[in-house]
Formats: structure tokens, sequence, C-alpha cells
């Protein structure tokens, strides 16, 4: 009887849910936002609406901004890749770019959309700088607010995995797998370039997985001396090819990133893979190719693991909610959902544990980590 009427007044209490995906795009997303509808409003009896273009739908006027109802949501979202709500991964709100190259603070009109929709409180999905930006913007404007992680660079603390990490390793060792025959047939170095901003999660787990000789990831200095003597041992034990996978963080040897410009952009990762090619084809000879995976690691069908963990974490987003527990953020934990302060979730990021299990395991296994 008194678990009824708790839950009888949170439903009088807290009537809309808003949600918005924000940063880069990944696997599982629609999987999250399906299961925040069907919990809030099967369960529950809120409403749920879905915020367009995460900070940028809040900004316009009238906002951007749709109610989300269960018979949208049948289980083909589950195997659609990216968000059906967009997203936007460039310009904080508290310095956000004009034409004319300045930039201003916009937080307070982010806020004011959000006061103008009536809503109760709002679910976050987005990675470290998503969330970050999320949780000053709440503090700033008295918003209720809870996080869910994505990042295919699994790079958010505390929780063991984020949305999209396992279908990136996943398109990754895929790529490995079928650059290792054409590796075989002509005799040649395979090096794999990987998206990794901030941490080497990827390029360490599918280099594992997909049998890598060489693994270099941004938290392990590396030699050039260490990789020849890595293809010299290849050769001696009578195999004249080999894979390589490097995560876009590494840096040169010059001990700067690799970057590119284009399109008006600010400057990003990427070429680390084709630095290293030339440097070693000067010193060991060898004919070596590079692929560069980019964005098709966010793109695709989302791998079963990130349709599990997304649902999880949308129902246990939803309940937090309805329990009224705000600046929280669901995390994956011991084979478990739980929560977490939001503002422990954002005080750091989570790179790779140099005495963790995988490199342990990688070194075990005789894989060169630089």
């Amino acid at each position: 009887m008194v678990q009824c009427k708790q839950e009888l007044k949170q439903r009088m209490t807290t009537r809309k849910i808003g949600i918005m995906t924000s940063g880069g795009d990944c696997g599982g997303l629609n999987a999250a936002i399906r299961a925040v509808v069907l919990r809030a409003v099967q369960h529950y009896g809120f409403e749920v609406y879905g915020i367009r273009y995460g900070t940028l739908g809040l900004m316009a006027r009238p906002v951007q901004m749709d109610r989300l109802l269960p018979e949208r949501f049948d289980a083909n979202l589950l195997r659609q890749g990216g968000t059906v709500l967009g997203s936007v991964n460039t310009g904080s709100p508290f310095a956000f770019p004009l034409a004319d190259g300045t930039f201003h603070n916009r937080s307070q009109d982010v806020i004011d959309g959000f006061q103008q929709t009536g809503l109760d409180s709002l679910i976050c999905v987005g990675g470290d700088g998503s969330l970050d930006i999320a949780r000053k913007l709440a503090l700033q404007g008295g918003i209720n607010i809870v996080g869910i992680p994505k990042t295919i660079d699994n790079d958010v603390p505390v929780t063991e995995s984020a949305i999209g990490h396992d279908t990136a390793v996943q398109v990754a060792v895929e790529a490995l797998d079928r650059l290792q025959p054409t590796a075989a047939s002509h005799n040649r170095l395979m090096i794999l370039e990987v998206m990794g901003r901030d941490a080497g999660h990827i390029a360490l787990a599918a280099g594992i997985a997909g049998g890598a000789d060489i693994i270099l990831i941004p938290e392990i200095p590396y030699t050039l001396a260490a990789i020849e003597a890595k293809i010299q041992q290849l050769r001696a034990n009578g195999r004249n090819f080999g894979l390589m996978i490097v995560a876009e963080a590494v840096k040169a040897l010059d001990g700067q990133h690799v970057t590119q410009h284009g399109g008006g952009e600010k400057a990003r990762y990427g070429g680390i893979g084709q630095h290293l090619a030339e440097q070693l084809t000067a010193s060991t000879g060898a004919e070596i190719r590079v692929t560069v995976l980019g964005h098709l690691q966010r793109g695709g069908q989302p791998s079963a693991y990130d349709r599990l963990l997304a649902s999880a974490f949308g129902i246990h987003a939803v309940d937090l909610v309805a329990a009224g527990k705000y600046d929280r953020m669901v995390a994956w934990h011991n084979r478990q959902v739980i929560d977490i302060s939001l503002a422990e979730a954002v005080a750091s990021n989570q790179i790779v544990d140099v005495d963790g299990a995988l490199v342990r395991t990688a070194r075990g296994l005789g894989i060169c980590l630089g």
C-alpha cells in the first residue's frame, strides 16, 4: 500500500520528461531513447519529449521538440544506428561560435528554452564533455537532470562501459579480420588507424580481439626501434606480414599530435597511421598500407551488447527521475546498473589502465605495445 501511494505521488509530481542526445553519434543511442520512452510512458504514465539536436534545439525559437509516443518506438529502432533526435558536437553554449569568428555565451538561451518547454526534468545522453556542459547548464538554470553515458572512446569515469564502445570495437575487429588476408597475400604490414581522442580503449580491445601484432595507444609511449624489432621478429619467425592498430591520439615521433584541418573546422586528430608508415617504410623496407576507419566506427547497426546496455541505462534513468534523484549518471559496474554523482562522472576521464587486465593480456600474447 505504501509503495502504491509513493508511485501515485511520483506520477502526480513528475509529468514531462525531456531527452536529448549530444556529442558524436554512436551505436545504441536509439535503443536508449526507446527504453526511456517505453519505461516512462507505459510504467509511470509520464510524457516524454525529444529535444532535437541537443542544446541547439533548446536555443531555437520555438524550441525544437517533439512528443515521443511508444507506438513509434518498436523493435526496429534497436537495429538503427545514429540518433533519431539528431545531435551536436561542435560549439559549447558557454562559448558558442558566431559567423564572424567570435564566441558568445548562450547558456541562458538554452536555459530559457528549457523553461519554455514546461518540462520537469531532462535526460541527457552524452559523453564526458556533453555531460559536463549539461551539468553546468543544470546548475545555472535549476534544471533536474540525469545523465546516460555514451562514447565510443569509453573514457567516462566509473562506468565499465559506455553506449557505443562495443560497436566501435566490433567494427575495428572486422576491419582487422578483412585486412589480414590481404596482408598475408601481399607480404605487407597493414596499419589500421582508429578513433580514440583521449584514450586508447578501442585500439587496445580491437587489437587483442583482432590478432594485431602491434598496438599503439596514447597511454603507453613507443619507440620506432621497438616496432622495428617486432617486425624483424615476425620475419625471423617466417612471417613477412603483420597487423598494426593505432589510436588517432598517439603522438608522432616529435611528441606532437598529428592533426588535420578542413572545412573551416578546428584541427582534429588524424594521420598518425600514415606518419608511422612513412617512418617504418624508410627504416625497415616493409611494404605498408594504411586504413583509417574514421566515422565507420560510429555508424551501422549497434552490437547486441550496446543494445542491452542502452536499454538498461534508459530504464534506470527513468527510475531515477521517478524517484526524484537528480544530478546523477547511470553506470555499469560489476554486471549491474548503478548510479553515481554526475559531478564525479565529469571530474576526469577514464584512460587505459597501463597495469590493467587488457594491457597484461596484450603483453602476455606477445603483442608489441611500443
